[in-house]
């Protein structure tokens, strides 16, 4: 009997490139990765994508899988098959693409930094650790929401950057939130008033694609809805 194929269907080219179609062989628990790889080690050596880790710590291999975007090596092919037994792989959502399924991230990180993503805080390498004791509020939602590596799925779902490139996007905004709520950092006012503007948190129409879509189990939209209330209040105390 002979080994079952996949027929998957990955973009070649930039932007204005094409789907090709490859039969690759099925395996028990075989993953995207998996597909993407085999290709490009046995049927097309010329084919571009990014990869580290292989076991879902480093967010480098995300894609467009069927129209969602996932990290390949934690999404297997029985999952992400199509009812006509096809798989498609596509570079990520809202980035120029380079070649074939790798994208440019520099809009992504600039945006970070837009959004004053840099923590600042008063203290020098020679004073002692400032801590801020697990059961301090702050903290609580601190810890909810920094565990984002910058895989930029949550980015390439969000339809919001879809419709404004400018828009900050929720990675960046949510790191913002983190920022915000710590205690230790200086520059609240300036970060609170990166992301006022027209590309930032109010301009998230609470879709929530970001937080269905994180690998990281991350709820950016409950940040950008707390970056809403503290842009909020501090117009009503005048400081912005």
């Amino acid at each position: 009997m002979g080994t079952d194929k996949l027929k998957v269907s990955v973009w070649r080219g930039g932007e204005g490139g094409a789907f090709q179609e490859f039969d690759v062989p099925r395996h028990p628990s075989q993953t995207v990765l998996d597909a993407v790889t085999y290709i490009q080690r046995a049927l097309d050596p010329t084919l571009a994508y990014r990869f580290a880790c292989r076991v879902g710590m480093c967010g480098s291999c995300a894609m467009t899988v069927n129209g969602v975007a996932r990290w390949t090596c934690r999404t297997h092919v029985d999952e992400a098959i199509s009812g006509k037994g096809e798989i498609s792989i596509a570079p990520l959502r809202n980035l120029p693409v380079i070649r074939d399924l790798v994208t440019d991230m520099r809009q992504f990180f600039d945006k970070w930094a837009r959004a004053k993503g840099r923590f600042e805080g008063k203290r020098t390498r020679s004073d002692e650790f400032e801590t801020i004791v697990p059961e301090n509020e702050n903290r609580k939602q601190i810890d909810a929401a920094i565990e984002c590596i910058g895989c930029a799925v949550c980015y390439s779902a969000c339809d919001v950057v879809s419709w404004n490139p400018d828009y900050l996007g929720p990675a960046a905004l949510n790191r913002a939130w983190t920022l915000i709520k710590d205690e230790r950092d200086t520059r609240t006012v300036e970060r609170l008033r990166a992301v006022a503007g027209d590309a930032g948190c109010h301009s998230c129409h609470t879709h929530m694609s970001c937080t269905e879509h994180c690998p990281k189990q991350i709820s950016p939209t409950a940040g950008i809805a707390g970056l809403k209330r503290e842009v909020s209040l501090a117009l009503f105390r005048g400081v912005l």
